[in-house]
């Protein structure tokens, strides 16, 4: 079984697809020098702007409304707490294929289900580690009241310091600063380090998974990381004063209590967001060593991913949600395999989706399966072959989280399109409008683009099985029913 690759999966949370290779927002040496020796899929999208569907979707190749977790499954209002039943992973497909498989770090798929359910190993502290810090399989207690009853007891902060938003009533919120070893990440990868250094030699090959938290908000970095940007270089998108008066009112709520930043504040934000990015860079290369001092470079397949994007201070927002635009979508994805990549340094600019990367693993190592998948295959773009009938268009799909709303949208190369359940829609031209912030869904010379692009959403909706079509005249709401996907 030599033959068959090994891999490696790094999956960060809520990193930009802009902050890698081809696009250099943030400084990242080891992916600098790791995209020249692989390939950049500069065009990847999540399917949904939080954590446990968009992983879901990655493990599973389908979409929410397929693998049916709709939102963060450890909130205490969660929609779902796991996967539909009968929904199998790419990892248990490869630990019957005979792979060894190693888990660290963040899972978010289930709350009922840890890796181990799904073929992985947690064998080791770094399961227990998991577990005590509830990031996977573990809900929180549901009754805080107590802490609100102890935050009630103390009279309200009335004057902010630097990076703090104040909500009476909430606990302080800081956006940023500095702190060593932000979510214990730097703990994760020294546990996957010693998995890769001390595994016994075997004809198995194995797969790692290697899951960190960083650069998800509050954005909380070691200083060295910091010291590389100076605050004078970093600018505010073009977008950052975006009214959002011709967009859905959540999106003006959600904003809201970003307002009371400055704009400096905003760029430290920024700063310290693209410092943790490089700090996120830095654990990554300490797994690229540890492969390089074993001599299992050459196939091993390494992917280097995130499981949703963060806003940027674009549109004036921050962290993730449901405001529909790019920044919440668009996520970094990389792969290296010196045996199984042809013309390495390439860039590959096509739609692509998290959903593509499970029936692609499963291609690479040789796994058969007969089961369906959305996703499709990214073998052909390894081997630069001619890829003929590629996706036209990227779909979301979701339900919100904890401030629940039915959100779908279209997107192609020229127009996007948002369905909001919750408030009026969005239609924008990105040829002319690439910072998306001219709604033109009420411009009358456009509505048969809305018509093509409701034609689109209701036939992806059809083919994934998606139960937000329901013809009821208080939530059939959509411009153009679903009898569009048969036009």
């Amino acid at each position: 079984m030599k033959d068959k690759p090994n891999i490696l999966i790094f999956m960060t949370d809520q990193q930009r697809g802009d902050s890698i290779p081809p696009y250099g927002k943030a400084k990242t040496p080891n992916l600098d020098s790791f995209c020249q020796d692989g390939i950049s899929f500069s065009r990847t999208y999540c399917p949904a702007p939080h954590c446990c569907p968009s992983r879901a979707t990655f493990f599973s190749g389908l979409y929410p409304a397929e693998h049916g977790v709709w939102n963060n499954v450890n909130v205490a209002n969660s929609l779902s707490d796991g996967l539909y039943q009968g929904v199998r992973l790419w990892s248990e497909d490869l630990k019957e294929a005979g792979y060894n498989l190693y888990y660290s770090g963040k899972w978010h798929v289930s709350s009922v289900e840890s890796p181990a359910d799904r073929g992985w190993d947690m064998k080791n502290k770094q399961a227990n580690k998991i577990s005590d810090n509830k990031i996977v399989y573990k809900k929180p207690q549901t009754d805080r009241w107590g802490e609100y009853e102890k935050l009630a007891e103390k009279p309200y902060k009335k004057e902010r310091e630097e990076a703090e938003i104040l909500r009476p009533g909430y606990s302080l919120y800081t956006h940023y600063g500095v702190r060593e070893n932000p979510f214990n990440d730097s703990t994760k990868v020294e546990e996957a380090v010693e998995k890769l250094k001390n595994r016994s030699d075997s004809e198995k090959p194995w797969c790692q998974f290697v899951g960190t938290l960083g650069p998800h908000d509050p954005y909380f970095v070691p200083e060295k990381y910091l010291e590389l940007y100076d605050l004078d270089d970093i600018q505010l998108p073009d977008n950052f004063a975006d009214s959002l008066e011709n967009k859905p009112n959540l999106y003006k709520r959600t904003k809201k209590p970003f307002d009371q930043l400055t704009e400096k504040e905003h760029r430290e934000a920024i700063r310290h967001y693209l410092a943790f990015c490089t700090y996120q860079d830095d654990l990554f290369g300490q797994i690229l060593d540890v492969l390089e001092q074993k001599g299992e470079v050459e196939n091993t397949l390494v992917l280097y991913l995130s499981d949703h994007g963060d806003y940027l201070a674009e549109h004036g927002l921050w962290c993730k949600g449901l405001p529909c635009f790019e920044g919440a979508y668009h996520v970094p994805a990389a792969v290296r395999w010196p045996a199984g990549i042809k013309n390495p340094g390439r860039v590959v600019d096509k739609f692509v989706s998290l959903a593509d990367f499970a029936p692609t693993i499963l291609e690479i190592t040789q796994t058969e399966t007969d089961r369906h998948f959305t996703g499709q295959s990214l073998v052909p773009f390894l081997r630069d072959e001619e890829v003929n009938n590629w996706r036209e268009a990227i779909f979301t799909q979701t339900n919100g989280n904890e401030l629940y709303g039915i959100q779908r949208s279209v997107m192609t190369e020229q127009w996007k399109y948002v369905y909001n359940g919750f408030d009026f829609d969005e239609l924008y031209n990105l040829q002319d409008d690439p910072l998306e912030l001219h709604n033109l869904i009420d411009e009358e010379e456009y509505q048969e683009v809305v018509r093509m692009m409701c034609q689109k959403m209701w036939d992806f909706a059809r083919k994934t099985g998606d139960v937000c079509i329901n013809p009821y005249i208080m939530v059939g709401l959509a411009p153009y029913g679903p009898a569009e996907a048969f036009k």
